[in-house]
């Protein structure tokens, strides 16, 4: 194997090594249970407490908004549920979301339409992008909460959140963004959006796994979805997970302070790929061209399946992926691409590159270069590659 290029970042990141340290040194100073009243157990209870204050600083929030959980999926499955019980005692039990939301929204909402919540899913254009305007033409009087994401983890997409925001708000209806894609890695300012509630994992900006959070606006009653102890203001149960939430906050920290810097470079380096990228025939980019976060990257090549292209960039030492990390095991073409339009036998043929600021240019073009040998090699043993060169079908997409 040549020399790794890590080029999935929508997956999961590298953990910082400040986020290390700080997991370390409170994993072996202040192991004790926040819950405990003796001083080992409050000076737990004073860094549990100083990292919700650190991490409510950087979206904007105030401390007793933050919620500890497992992670992302976590973090959505009680929004979801809180909104739809929330809804269902005001006689509400409609649900909006979009099309293309990540599985830990699209299961938990399959979930709740076997215990008699209506969900409408609303359509997202060919653009990946939700427009304000569907929206309101889809709330009714039944609707009890509104879901979309912040970033689309696929084809990085971001949505007009403020605006959704303000709709919601003005028809009283509550709303929820996953903005795993988000936290991190763009401005985040909850109360400048007006969101009710918003899910966060930390292993997507350089935080350990197994940890993240949800922000619920204040005076929103939150429902448990894990029982037991009166941890987390009884709204989640179980010890905290002390030494992961530290190195959540330092992370998190960390990546707010750079933002502006690491998103200029992380845009070049986007922008120079995607020139690169563009090179190939019958390819096209997928997802807005301007409205999309800084380093993510989804192309569809025609006449070719993803899952051996990701092998072939594998053996080139090249991370990327083919749609969501949490359905790569999946033989079914992206859900994602299939909801912005595209047909399945092209959206089969999809890549994901998503970039850090730790990449280079030297790396960008290795990876142009990885990708155009791995596409010609797949076309030139691809029967439904030479029934497109031959006309026996049409291409889809444009030379």
């Amino acid at each position: 194997m040549e020399k790794l290029i890590y080029a999935d970042n929508a997956a999961t990141t590298p953990i910082l090594p400040a986020a290390l340290e700080a997991y370390r040194k409170t994993a072996l100073e202040a192991w004790g249970n926040p819950s405990s009243l003796y001083t080992l157990g409050q000076k737990a209870k004073e860094v549990l407490e100083k990292a919700r204050e650190e991490i409510a600083a950087c979206i904007g929030a105030s401390p007793r908004e933050i919620i500890f959980t497992s992670g992302g999926s976590e973090a959505d499955n009680q929004a979801l549920r809180t909104g739809a019980y929330l809804g269902k005692r005001k006689g509400k039990t409609e649900i909006l979301s979009t099309a293309f939301e990540h599985h830990a929204i699209l299961h938990t909402l399959e979930d709740l339409g076997k215990e008699g919540f209506t969900v409408k899913l609303l359509p997202v254009g060919k653009k990946g992008v939700v427009e304000p305007k569907v929206l309101a033409e889809a709330i009714s009087e039944n609707t009890a909460l509104v879901s979309v994401m912040t970033v689309n983890n696929e084809i990085g997409t971001v949505q007009p959140i403020a605006e959704l925001a303000k709709i919601c708000r003005e028809k009283g209806v509550l709303f929820h963004t996953d903005a795993v894609q988000a936290v991190g890695h763009m401005e985040v300012d909850v109360k400048a959006w007006g969101v009710d509630m918003l899910s966060a994992s930390a292993h997507k900006f350089r935080g350990p796994r197994g940890i993240g959070f949800l922000y619920a606006r204040r005076g929103l009653v939150l429902k448990p979805v894990i029982f037991g102890g009166a941890q987390e203001r009884n709204k989640r149960a179980g010890t905290e997970n002390l030494a992961a939430i530290a190195g959540m906050s330092v992370a998190l920290r960390e990546a707010v302070s750079n933002l502006g810097k690491d998103r200029e470079k992380m845009i070049s380096l986007r922008e120079r790929l995607i020139a690169g990228l563009q090179e190939i025939p019958y390819s096209c980019l997928n997802g807005d061209r301007e409205k999309r976060n800084a380093g993510t990257v989804n192309f569809c090549f025609e006449g070719i399946e993803g899952e051996s292209l990701l092998l072939l960039l594998d053996e080139k030492g090249v991370c990327a992926s083919s749609g969501s990390a949490c359905t790569s095991g999946s033989l079914d073409p992206s859900h994602v691409l299939l909801a912005i339009g595209l047909p399945a036998e092209v959206a089969h043929g999809s890549l994901r590159l998503s970039l850090s600021a730790e990449n280079t240019e030297e790396e960008v073009d290795a990876i142009v270069a990885a990708v155009k040998d791995a596409v010609a090699f797949l076309r030139s043993i691809s029967p439904l590659w030479e029934s497109l060169e031959t006309g026996k079908k049409e291409h889809w997409l444009k030379k």
